[in-house]
């Protein structure tokens, strides 16, 4: 969400603020204050240092508007909302499988804060707690959290994670069978901003729609979209998009479940749930033309054309429900400094947004093959 440009409290017209204090000077002292004169310079010095405050004047009435508040002073504006803090930095996390070497009598130890990583030891996974793999069992899946916080630690694919650093007794050997996910970096003023209007809803302890959503969204800035609907009366249905276009993982869809379904957050008749929405595919196969009067080389409208067919495909995956539309493209690819555009797909579809109708799933868009085909030069 862009945030809105300052007020101007008290004017800061260096030229006006002038031309009104030299006019009050000549009135008091009756002298006429030439340009070059010792009373003008003056006068310019104390118009620069008065400008300066007004400056600060208007710089502190803007800190005092949500709106327009940064930093400290947004933080400090959080009070007069349901939400008071701002999101901090969070770990991903994810489920580790630990085998051991054969099943054994006795239950085997997995100490608390045993360390996973990958092959390449980018970042030190561990476990939050002591675990027993039971007698007579080769394995067990524990929860782990990433050492880093952030959304650094997301979108570690299954089997990745698979370097056990703390070892323990008939330990083999370990993988990650979740894709990690649900960490989070500290919420940018426009992220906290919008979660500070969204929280108002929250007021409300009758399962208002905007408190699901708005209490999923806080989960992670990694989230997109949210859609919130009753399929039938008592049951409630979330569905989550990340910022990646994708729904949610295991690991957030969980993350985002555990924060909605305290007693004190949803209705106490509510049945929460965490569901994935419809994905609909779709293709990218589109042929541009170049003037033959253009001065832009074809290789750089090439690379210009593939950026736009790049910020189509983030731009179309980007909302719950947000039609396929070719019109889109059209207009990104006029940019690009092609004559013409000829799209023979993706076509327009109606995608269902699950806002409206409280028994619909929603759907998002997915882009499935990708053909882009220069068809040279036309005359104009």
């Amino acid at each position: 969400m862009s945030r809105n440009s300052d007020y101007q409290f008290v004017s800061t017209d260096m030229e006006a603020f002038q031309a009104q204090m030299i006019v009050a000077y000549e009135r008091i002292c009756g002298v006429t204050v030439q340009p070059a004169s010792p009373e003008r310079l003056f006068i310019q010095w104390v118009a620069s240092i008065i400008l300066q405050e007004r400056q600060l004047l208007n710089y502190a009435g803007n800190q005092n508007i949500p709106s327009r508040a940064v930093g400290e002073n947004l933080d400090a504006l959080a009070e007069l909302f349901y939400m008071r803090e701002r999101p901090q930095a969070h770990s991903a996390t994810c489920t580790v499988r630990f085998y051991i070497s054969a099943a054994q009598e006795q239950a085997v130890l997995v100490p608390f804060g045993t360390r996973v990583s990958d092959s390449s030891n980018t970042l030190i996974w561990e476990t939050e707690a002591d675990a027993y793999i039971p007698a007579g069992e080769t394995h067990i899946d524990l929860p782990l959290r990433c050492q880093t916080a952030g959304a650094v630690g997301n979108g570690w694919a299954a089997g990745q994670l698979n370097v056990c650093i703390d070892l323990f007794a008939y330990y083999s050997r370990c993988e990650n069978i979740t894709e990690s996910a649900g960490g989070r970096d500290r919420a940018t003023d426009a992220e906290f901003y919008e979660l500070l209007r969204a929280s108002q809803d929250a007021y409300s302890t009758a399962g208002a729609r905007g408190a699901y959503i708005y209490h999923a969204k806080k989960v992670s800035p990694e989230i997109a979209d949210v859609v919130a609907n009753s399929p039938t009366p008592g049951v409630v249905k979330l569905y989550v998009l990340e910022s990646s276009g994708r729904p949610a993982g295991a690991e957030l869809k969980a993350q985002v479940l555990a924060a909605c379904n305290p007693d004190e957050v949803r209705a106490f008749t509510d049945l929460v749930s965490v569901a994935d929405p419809e994905t609909v595919s779709y293709n990218v196969d589109l042929t541009y033309y170049l003037s033959e009067e253009s001065q832009v080389k074809a290789a750089d409208v090439q690379k210009a054309v593939e950026e736009a067919v790049r910020q189509y495909i983030a731009w179309q995956c980007g909302r719950l429900g947000r039609d396929i539309n070719p019109s889109y493209l059209h207009g990104l690819l006029m940019q690009t400094g092609i004559k013409r555009a000829v799209i023979a797909e993706p076509v327009y579809t109606s995608l269902r947004d699950g806002r409206q109708a409280e028994n619909s799933v929603p759907q998002v868009a997915a882009v499935g093959s990708v053909s882009i085909k220069s068809g040279g030069w036309e005359d104009e």
